[in-house]
């Protein structure tokens, strides 16, 4: 066995493969190497030394009583065995060194192959642990090829993958460009770790903002929910927890240059900020920016809203194809049914009546005195 294979023990070892597995593996590996190319059948065991780099095989034989021989590879009679050490006794194991000539080249290319195969799991391990510690992360990558379904991206010592699915509607990717990917899975297959990277997914576009916004990194400002048409159009609800700080202010930073940064490393992308509130009718209110609102009829049971707004507002209220109104019940969990002043008059939902507004004050447990309904104000803004 040549010194440079029984040098390279140490650098496995130092990606933190012990010895006693090298050994182990080798040993393995020798005994059906010796199987299969002297065409045995033999029990063997294999003795390598790594300080003197040599390897000697060893045959395996049980000692049995002569009647009770089934195989003359695996087992020995007492007669013979006490021929070579009258000291055996049945049960024993009988073991005869049996090295063949032209053992050691097929050792050392055996243990050449094993430890190659060891090197190539380490790096593998390694990259995988590296890698499955930055799921739900977002890194800079560079395209580096395309086919017909997928688009290859470096991030680093890894090729991730970025899906059609998950890629940005329209966006155009080229070799060599630069793009910055969200991590959302990490695989351990047979050909090493594999990473699945998107472009649309909504943790993206949290990552942006806390990289871009240090009150978010900081946890002064929280993203408390994401409605995301990637390429289109996304909402993100905000909340400050210091009152001093403003939010949306924080995110959209000085002339827009926080949210523009954001916008632009997504192409155009238009991004809704909305302060979140606890009370589903300012919530609500607030998810459909930039539509004024009117009014906000909750429906506790349903979970719906049935929302009034400007007749001249219907339109930008629910937006084309529906997506602010689609936008705004993802980003807040309700359903939403918008309707315009005249038809919710027409219906007679709106104005409401004295008693409707009580019934809503009830249900958000706000203290109202027991007085007649027509000295009764109720603030439907106010947040608790």
């Amino acid at each position: 066995m040549s010194k440079e294979l029984v040098g390279a023990f140490a650098a496995l070892e130092a990606k933190g493969i012990s010895k006693d597995v090298i050994v182990e593996a080798i040993e393995a590996a020798l005994i059906n190497a010796y199987k299969k190319n002297f065409n045995q059948a033999a029990n063997v065991r294999v003795d390598l030394n790594l300080d003197k780099g040599s390897v000697r095989l060893f045959t395996r034989k049980d000692v049995v009583e002569e009647d009770d021989i089934e195989d003359d590879h695996l087992q020995i009679s007492i007669e013979e065995a006490q021929k070579i050490n009258p000291a055996y006794e049945i049960g024993d194991v009988v073991e005869e060194e049996e090295t063949p000539r032209n053992f050691g080249r097929i050792a050392a290319t055996t243990a050449k192959q094993i430890v190659t195969q060891r090197f190539r799991e380490a790096e593998r391990g390694i990259v995988y642990e590296e890698y499955v510690d930055r799921a739900d992360d977002i890194m800079n990558g560079v395209v580096e090829r395309l086919d017909p379904r997928n688009i290859y991206v470096g991030i680093g010592k890894i090729e991730a993958v970025l899906p059609q699915s998950e890629q940005i509607p329209g966006e155009v990717y080229k070799p060599h460009d630069r793009i910055k990917v969200y991590i959302t899975k990490v695989e351990r297959t047979s050909r090493g770790p594999q990473v699945f990277v998107s472009r649309t997914h909504p943790g993206l576009l949290r990552r942006l903002f806390e990289l871009e916004v240090p009150e978010i990194f900081e946890g002064t400002v929280e993203i408390k929910s994401i409605a995301r048409e990637a390429g289109d159009r996304s909402k993100i609800s905000v909340v400050a927890h210091n009152e001093e700080v403003d939010p949306v202010g924080s995110c959209v930073g000085a002339k827009g240059a926080r949210v523009q940064t954001i916008v632009n490393e997504l192409h155009g992308e238009k991004i809704d900020i909305v302060e979140w509130s606890e009370d589903p009718v300012v919530f609500v209110a607030n998810a459909l920016s930039p539509s004024q609102v009117l009014d906000v009829q909750v429906n506790e049971e349903e979970k719906s809203t049935t929302v009034v707004v400007p007749d001249y507002q219907l339109s930008l209220a629910i937006g084309k194809r529906g997506q602010n109104a689609r936008l705004a019940a993802k980003l807040t969990g309700w359903k939403i049914d918008i309707k315009s002043e005249t038809d919710a008059t027409e219906l007679g939902i709106y104005p409401r009546s004295e008693e409707q507004i009580v019934q809503t004050a009830d249900i958000y447990e706000q203290e109202i005195d027991e007085e007649p309904l027509e000295e009764i104000e109720v603030d439907l803004y106010k947040e608790d």
